[in-house]
């Protein structure tokens, strides 16, 4: 160890002091030395080839300039392209592979903590059930997500095509879809009917997000990226309007529940499909929100945590919660159980048919529209339920409740008459819940889907109305024209949006 001490290295006599070092030094000192400057060198080389291949993943994390420092003054009106000019790209699976752990990890106390103002209880983050795969990109995903609506081998690409482009030019320019007021882009002599309820601004300008995401159109995305300003500003409308808790849109009304978990749903498909963390956040909060306001062993109503429970607005919590556990965030891990304990009380065990809030019950009509839209005429809560036990994990081929479900829909086939029987909610549903079915029952739905739903869209040479659909079922007064044309352009997109879970024949 003398050989250490008596070379002592200062600054004026460093050169003289490593000559004498090495003079002295024994062969084993030198070849010791010269191993560790070899081990140096190299790691550089190893350090330089991780960090290129760590800038990706490191860019992604970084989280973009937050939306109220963005201009969305741009003018969000597609280009009118000729349709037949749309293609859509083969998917590639390789860009399925994204390291979600990277992506996913939060810090506690800021998104995946469920904790909070509603006193909601700690949950563990792993869930681990199977489903099914939107056409878009992430997880379990069907492609790249881009404009899988619109490639000519998918049936109804015109009419999906026709009724994103009447969306678009309906969209104010902040990203909101006026739910009321929408025929403001209208010109003066020729402006369209059917105005909803301003309350459901965030509803309805969600529901519109998801037929353009529906169709594989990102912010950034699609074919010829036609659609990717409408995303990108609707997106940032949603930012904008959700709260600290994480709830989208004002609380002013008591369905308030239903604007928040449409808009999850987006935000989630749209944080899947592009995997920008520009929309992890919001997405996150927003599932944290829907974990705190679930009743406790239960489901979700009008009111966090309100101790009622409804299938519709619980239908529409599952599917958020589905997109969300897909993209790679944090669910309420007892979200499913509580889902699926609701959805058996609802059912009835002998005929299968479920019901609004009570077992067997009928569905929920507005006040005074409940002569004109009869009960009997619908099957929308059979369709939820049946759509909610699939993508839980109960196979259609295998459950016996499932196929009494399926039977119901299948005697009440959509149908445009007259009589009350127009029902796009339950349409939407059903289209979800057979197509996942599929075989005969698919066929015979989808057979039905063209004269109720294909053939009632406003065509080619409508004036303002091209592209749209009439809002004349029992909800078409609250949601209005944004939320039937919206409603049945994802029914038509049903062959694409979601895989069958359990890969069933069509």
């Amino acid at each position: 160890m003398r050989f250490w001490t008596d070379h002592r290295i200062d600054e004026d006599n460093f050169q003289d002091a490593v000559q004498g070092l090495v003079r002295n030094a024994p062969w084993w000192g030198i070849s010791a030395l010269l191993h560790v400057l070899l081990l140096l060198v190299l790691s550089l080389f190893v350090t330089s080839e991780v960090a290129e291949e760590k800038g990706p993943i490191l860019q992604a994390i970084h989280p973009e300039p937050p939306p109220d420092k963005i201009d969305d003054t741009e003018d969000v009106k597609p280009e009118k392209l000729d349709v037949e000019d749309v293609q859509q790209p083969d998917f590639n699976d390789a860009d399925l592979s994204a390291d979600t752990d990277e992506l996913t990890d939060s810090p506690e106390g800021e998104v995946g903590d469920f904790s909070g103002p509603l006193e909601g209880p700690a949950f563990n983050p792993s869930i681990g059930l199977t489903g099914g795969s939107m056409g878009g990109r992430g997880p379990g995903g069907g492609g790249t997500g881009r404009g899988c609506g619109t490639r000519k081998k998918d049936p109804f690409y015109k009419e999906v095509d026709l009724g994103l482009r009447w969306l678009a030019e309906h969209q104010d320019k902040d990203g909101k879809w006026d739910c009321d007021d929408f025929a403001k882009h209208d010109p003066a002599d020729d402006r369209c009917d059917g105005p909803g309820q301003p309350l459901y601004d965030v509803g309805v300008s969600s529901l519109a997000l998801l037929a353009f995401l529906g169709a594989g159109h990102t912010d950034r995305g699609g074919p010829k990226a036609r659609y990717a300003k409408n995303v990108r500003t609707g997106l940032r409308y949603l930012m904008r309007v959700q709260d600290d808790e994480g709830c989208f849109g004002a609380r002013s009304s008591k369905h308030f529940m239903y604007n928040h978990a449409i808009a999850t749903l987006a935000m989630c498909e749209a944080y899947w499909m592009t995997r920008n963390a520009r929309y992890k956040r919001p997405a996150q909060k927003a599932l944290d929100f829907i974990a705190r306001a679930r009743n406790p062993y239960g489901a979700w109503r009008y009111e966090p945590r309100g101790g009622e429970n409804d299938l519709s607005v619980t239908g529409w919590m599952v599917m958020a919660l589905k997109s969300g556990k897909y993209a790679g965030l944090v669910i309420d891990p007892d979200a499913f159980e509580g889902a699926r304990r609701f959805v058996d009380k609802m059912t009835d065990p002998e005929f299968g048919n479920a019901g609004y809030d009570s077992q067997g019950g009928e569905a929920a009509r507005p006040e005074g529209l409940q002569d004109r839209f009869p009960a009997d005429k619908t099957a929308s809560m059979t369709s939820v339920a049946v759509l909610t036990r699939i993508f839980l994990g109960e196979d259609p081929s295998k459950s016996a409740i499932i196929r009494k479900g399926v039977d119901i829909c299948l005697e009440r086939l959509p149908q445009w008459r007259d009589d009350g029987s127009i029902d796009m909610y339950y349409w939407y549903y059903g289209t979800l819940a057979i197509f996942q079915v599929g075989g005969r029952a698919w066929r015979e739905w989808n057979k039905a889907m063209i004269p109720a739903i294909v053939k009632q869209q406003h065509a080619e040479g409508s004036g303002s109305r091209t592209g749209s659909w009439d809002p004349v079922g029992p909800w078409g007064a609250d949601g209005g024209r944004v939320y039937s044309t919206a409603l049945m352009v994802m029914c038509l997109e049903v062959f694409y949006r979601y895989d069958r879970v359990f890969g069933l024949s069509r």
